[in-house]
C-alpha cells in the first residue's frame, strides 16, 4: 500500500507552500506553528502523520535562527509522531555563505546546520541553487539540488534582449555564467573582486566586452546588493546600454528592496524562495520581476514521492525520466 503525501509549511513562506500544494493538488496539513510568551518556538501537528510520506516546506530566510528553529522543532515533532520518511523542502538554505573557514579559528556554519537538520528527524533534503554546491557533501542523506537559475534563464532567453552579454559578477559564477549563456545566447564577460571587509566589495577588473549590448548580472542571492551595484557600475562605464540583474534568492537586508527600485538595472528577475521584503515603489512600476518555483518543487515532491527520478529537473541536457 502506498504511502499517502501529506505537505507542512513553517512561517518563513506560506504562500510558497500553498502555491505549491495547488500544484500538487493537495491540501496543507494543518499545523500550529508560533512562540510561546517567553519567546520559545511552539509547534503542534494537528493530524495523524503515522507511516506517511511527509513534506515541510521552509526557507531558512530572515530571520534566519527563528526560521531554522522553527524547521528543526517540525521535523522533531514529525519524527516523533511516526512519520515514514520526512524531507526537508529548503528552497533557501540559509548559513550557505559559510561554508568554509577563510581565516582561523571561524566555524563551518553550513556544516553544523547540516548536522542539526539530520539529527532533528530530516530523512531527505530538496533545496535550489546552494551558494556553494559542496554543501551537498555536508549531508550523508540524500539531497536534491535543484536549479532554479534555469527558470531566470528561460525567461530572459524570452524577453529577446538586443545584443546580451552575460555577465559573471565573481569568479565563483563563471560555471553559472556559461550555463546562461547556453541557454539565452550572446556573449560572455567576467569581473573580478575582492572583500575589503563583512559585506563590502570592491571590483578589480572586467574580462570581455559590454560595448553596445545588454549585459545581464547573475548571481544566486543578494544580501546587500554591493556586488550587483558595484558591477553595474563597472559595466555602464565600459559602454553597456542596458543592464540587467537576475537571482534565485532575495535575501534582502533592510532597506535594500528600495536601493535596487532605485537603481539603474532595466529590470531585475528573482524568484519566490524567499518573500520579497520591503515596500513596492509608490509611485511608478517595480522593476523587481518574481518568477514561481512553485511549479519546479512541486515536480520535484511528486517524483521523491512515487520513486520517480527527479535528474531530469535539475540537469539542463537530460531528457525526463
Amino acid at each position: 500500500m502506498s504511502r499517502a503525501l501529506q505537505v507542512f509549511s513553517g512561517s518563513a513562506n506560506r504562500p510558497l507552500a500553498e502555491a505549491i500544494c495547488r500544484c500538487l493538488g493537495v491540501r496543507l496539513g494543518k499545523a500550529i506553528v508560533g512562540r510561546y510568551r517567553n519567546g520559545e518556538t511552539r509547534v503542534r501537528v494537528d493530524e495523524s502523520v503515522r507511516g506517511d510520506d511527509v513534506y515541510v516546506i521552509q526557507p531558512t530566510s530572515h530571520p534566519v535562527n527563528e526560521h531554522l528553529m522553527e524547521l528543526l522543532i517540525m521535523l522533531d515533532a514529525l519524527r516523533r509522531s511516526s512519520a515514514a520518511r520526512v524531507t526537508a523542502v529548503i528552497p533557501y538554505y540559509g548559513y550557505a555563505k559559510q561554508e568554509k573557514k577563510t581565516a582561523p579559528r571561524e566555524p563551518i556554519t553550513a556544516k553544523l546546520v547540516a548536522n542539526l537538520l539530520v539529527e532533528a528527524g530530516a530523512d531527505r533534503i530538496l533545496t535550489c541553487d546552494l551558494h556553494a554546491p559542496a554543501i551537498e557533501g555536508f549531508f550523508d542523506i540524500p539531497v536534491d539540488h535543484l536549479q532554479a537559475r534555469y527558470l531566470l534563464a528561460a525567461h530572459l532567453r524570452d524577453l529577446h534582449l538586443p545584443n546580451p552579454v552575460i555577465v559573471a559578477p565573481d569568479a565563483g559564477r563563471v560555471g553559472w555564467a556559461m550555463e546562461f549563456r547556453d541557454i539565452v545566447g550572446g556573449n560572455l564577460a567576467f569581473i573580478a573582486k575582492h572583500h575589503p571587509g563583512v559585506d563590502r566589495t570592491a571590483m578589480i577588473d572586467m574580462v570581455g566586452d559590454v560595448a553596445g549590448g545588454t549585459a545581464i548580472l547573475i548571481d544566486d542571492m543578494i544580501l546587500t546588493g554591493g556586488t550587483l551595484m558595484e558591477a553595474a557600475r563597472v559595466l555602464f562605464e565600459r559602454g553597456a546600454r542596458a543592464v540587467y540583474a537576475c537571482a534565485t534568492h532575495a535575501a534582502f537586508a533592510d532597506g535594500v528592496r528600495a536601493q535596487m527600485e532605485a537603481s539603474p538595472f532595466s529590470r531585475l528577475l528573482l524568484t519566490d524562495t524567499i518573500p520579497l521584503l520591503g515596500d513596492p515603489p509608490a509611485h511608478g512600476a517595480s522593476k523587481i520581476e518574481i518568477l514561481s518555483v512553485a511549479p519546479m518543487l512541486a515536480e520535484a515532491i511528486d517524483r521523491i514521492h512515487n520513486d520517480r527520478s527527479v535528474s531530469s529537473l535539475f540537469r539542463q541536457d537530460d531528457d525526463a525520466s
